[in-house]
């Protein structure tokens, strides 16, 4: 690029992400022609929940968790996306008041009530995103039935009411696949704890991420166990 002497320029270069984002995957563009494993989806968790822990303990709430904002690499590796509408959250208060800001379906509830900004509304959203990929589904639809629009809504529902096979993306394999199933139930009852209307009683993003790489850890032990039992059979 040809800049002309004497004037300055300023770009804004972003690396090149050849996977798009997660909501490609799960319900947009790509959902058809290349279908997330469970494995993966549960790595994009575990990056996703690190990503955010990180911020949190720098004081930053991202405050726009979506999975249009979680970009894939080559390797499917995670990389959070959009700042624009970070804050700063200084660590000797309780919260940051601010009017409610972000993308309808992911927005804390207590946030767009009370106009109280603090981590744990990342925490809320970050429980929609668990749902999107549990789900396949995405986090608000108008199709839906009415009380069904909002993912959040939904996933509370059906978990509440025992019936999480309704929730469950087809893809996965999870009534016949029984470590699946395991593995989705246990972080479906993550991501309800996420969801929890009083922000009191949702977990800190580093607790978060500690369940989430205990269930990480769970999956691979049991790959390797199959192996195992394969090689000696």
């Amino acid at each position: 690029m040809d800049v002309p002497r004497g004037k300055a320029e300023l770009l804004l270069v972003y690396e090149y992400v050849p996977n798009g984002t997660v909501a490609d995957h799960l319900h947009g563009k790509l959902a058809e022609s290349c279908n997330l494993s469970w494995s993966t989806r549960l790595s994009i968790a575990v990056q996703t929940a690190d990503a955010l822990a990180y911020l949190h303990e720098s004081d930053v709430i991202h405050r726009d968790v979506k999975t249009t904002n979680i970009l894939l690499d080559e390797n499917f590796q995670v990389k959070v996306a959009d700042f624009g509408l970070s804050r700063l959250f200084p660590n000797d208060v309780s919260h940051v008041s601010t009017a409610p800001q972000g993308t309808p379906g992911y927005v804390d509830p207590e946030y767009y009530h009370c106009y109280q900004l603090t981590e744990k509304s990342d925490v809320f959203s970050f429980g929609v995103v668990l749902m999107e990929l549990i789900s396949a589904k995405p986090a608000v639809d108008i199709t839906r039935h009415r009380h069904d629009i909002n993912l959040s809504n939904m996933a509370i529902d059906r978990i509440q009411n025992h019936a999480l096979q309704e929730l469950v993306d087809p893809k996965l394999g999870y009534d016949k696949d029984h470590v699946v199933q395991k593995m989705v139930k246990l972080v479906a009852e993550l991501g309800f704890n996420c969801l929890q209307p009083d922000r009191e009683m949702r977990p800190s993003m580093h607790e978060v991420l500690e369940l989430l790489r205990g269930i990480e850890k769970e999956v691979m032990n049991t790959q390797k166990q199959v192996v195992v039992d394969i090689q000696e059979s």
